[in-house]
């Protein structure tokens, strides 16, 4: 359904995407807008990526992008602004000395239980989606985990959204 030819070309988009996103402040009022927008680049990325054909010369890049993806949310949840050169969610820290008394306080709002339900079964289902994906991987007939084992791939895999769900308590 997309007019990028690969998903190598998908997932380069979907970088610039998630860049523009993570630089939304986790303060009040923008926090929901930064939490709406990037459940809905989770939910295309997961629905989004199983419309490619599967080619292992891919994995690498969508292995990286999907662990940036699960350090935002990690970000994200904790309420964290994202530090682009450290790839990472920092804590946000006013000096003293810009506090205005009197002005209404910085706020950061959490994310919803209806986000964070949101959120889970994207993940759910989206990576057992990549899963059914991944059967359709061409491997000389050997399983798919057996060529993710050889490329070094498995570990990435089996550790998909490992800080988001540890994050959320799942």
């Amino acid at each position: 359904m997309t007019k990028l030819p690969t998903l190598t070309a998908y997932l380069n988009a979907m970088r610039k995407l998630l860049a523009f996103i993570l630089q939304i402040p986790p303060i009040d009022p923008s926090t929901h807008l930064r939490t709406t927008f990037l459940l809905r680049l989770t939910g295309d990325v997961m629905t989004s990526v199983p419309g490619y054909p599967p080619q292992m010369k891919e994995f690498q890049m969508l292995l990286d992008f999907l662990d940036d993806l699960d350090q935002a949310w990690s970000a994200v949840l904790k309420s964290q602004v994202w530090d682009p050169a450290a790839g990472e969610g920092v804590d946000v820290i006013v000096p003293v000395d810009e506090i205005i008394p009197g002005n209404l306080p910085m706020r950061s709002s959490p994310v919803s239980q209806t986000e964070r339900t949101r959120l889970h079964s994207l993940l759910v289902t989206g990576t057992a989606g990549l899963e059914e994906w991944m059967t359709g991987l061409n491997t000389s007939e050997e399983d798919y985990q057996m060529a993710l084992q050889r490329a070094g791939l498995l570990q990435g895999f089996d550790d998909l959204f490992s800080a988001t769900l540890s994050e959320m308590g799942t």
